[in-house]
């Protein structure tokens, strides 16, 4: 069978964008090159554009029982004190939805539902692909083929299809590396509608809530790339390098086991100016992955799945379609990534006199011009 669209990589761009294809028609096949779909990441958020798009696609009645509505953001000193604040509950009231935290898991449960069955194929590798003037044919690891009309890269940071098509674009270190984890709170302590980030001297703290009493928190600190000091690190480890910030930071990071801690170097791909390749498109965070500082990974995976099932709605030609999705997404794509990275250098300074500068810029800066800065975000073209 010769499918319309072959899309690689079974995550949230692939499957959102399957998804959206399918709702015009489109035969699609999904490769996924893991053998089965585990509960992998830790929480994640959805901005206004992200449940926009899951509500055009009809998923949020399935996701939102799984969802925590988060009704203001701020960012405290190591010591507690507010450097600033987002009362994202008036952007609630504006948007229905402006943001919420999911953990990846349910999400990614939610979307394999809205496939249609067969669409997901498990334990897919692939090595190789050529394009000629009828198509694409996919090598998978196995030893068999496929064939269609177009291949959909949505094969993550570390793309294969992307290293074929574009081999001199790699990605970028950014300076810092990360711990993550989901721990249970106690009942009493409620923590639900608010995030807060904490920007010390030591690296950065942020606590994230869930729905059913669990939190996400997550641990920034400046770090050479990929440094062999930090592949024993434990939660003990974190606690004597965070003990001093204020209350709970220490204590979420006590109380969370090891065998819960998840760690990787934060990185994200320069901007490029092109995403199409003939018959070939990268989209999600094999076309613009980003750091996550700003939340919006599967936000603009979700932006791609719908403005591509648009385009493609309008246009069948698959390279004309490929040529226009990226005319369309790179500038809003480039802006996100090059926000994302400035914030997180900023978050990230360690230097005690340019921490005080940037606190006390911050805390004059009206919280209005942040939430103007976060509606642009929002704003979609679908």
């Amino acid at each position: 069978m010769k499918y319309d669209f072959i899309i690689a990589g079974g995550g949230i761009t692939g499957l959102t964008s399957a998804i959206a294809l399918q709702k015009e028609g489109f035969r699609v096949k999904v490769l996924e090159r893991t053998k089965e779909l585990k509960e992998v990441g830790a929480g994640l958020g959805l901005g206004a554009n992200a449940w926009k798009g899951l509500a055009r696609l009809e998923i949020t009645n399935d996701l939102e029982a799984k969802c925590n509505l988060i009704k203001s953001t701020k960012f405290l000193d190591q010591e507690g004190n507010l450097i600033s604040e987002m009362d994202i509950e008036r952007l609630n009231q504006k948007y229905g939805v402006a943001y919420v935290t999911v953990h990846r898991a349910e999400l990614q449960k939610a979307l394999v539902q809205h496939l249609q069955p067969g669409t997901l194929e498990l334990g897919k590798k692939i090595i190789h692909f050529e394009q000629s003037e009828t198509g694409v044919t996919i090598y998978l690891e196995n030893g068999n083929t496929l064939e269609g009309d177009a291949l959909i890269a949505a094969d993550g940071i570390h793309s294969t299809v992307r290293k074929i098509c574009f081999p001199n674009i790699k990605p970028r270190y950014s300076g810092y590396t990360c711990w993550r984890a989901v721990v249970n709170v106690p009942k009493e302590k409620d923590l639900s509608g608010e995030f807060t980030e904490t920007w010390g001297t030591k690296g950065r703290f942020g606590i994230v809530p869930l729905n059913n009493n669990q939190i996400y928190w997550f641990a920034c600190v400046n770090a050479p790339y990929q440094s062999k000091d930090l592949l024993d690190f434990t939660t003990n480890d974190l606690y004597h390098l965070f003990q001093t910030y204020h209350s709970p930071v220490p204590e979420i990071i006590k109380c969370t086991n090891d065998n819960d801690l998840i760690w990787n170097d934060i990185i994200d791909i320069k901007p490029m100016n092109r995403f199409a390749f003939n018959k070939i498109l990268l989209i999600g965070d094999a076309a613009h992955a980003t750091t996550p500082n700003i939340g919006q990974g599967a936000g603009q995976a979700i932006e791609d799945a719908l403005i591509l099932s648009q385009v493609l709605k309008s246009n069948r030609n698959m390279e004309e379609a490929f040529t226009e999705f990226e005319n369309l997404r790179i500038s809003k794509t480039k802006k996100i990534v090059n926000l994302s990275w400035r914030i997180g250098k900023a978050a990230q300074l360690d230097n005690r006199l340019l921490i005080s500068i940037r606190n006390s810029i911050m805390r004059r800066l009206p919280s209005k011009i942040q939430e103007k800065q976060l509606e642009s975000v929002f704003h979609t073209d679908f």
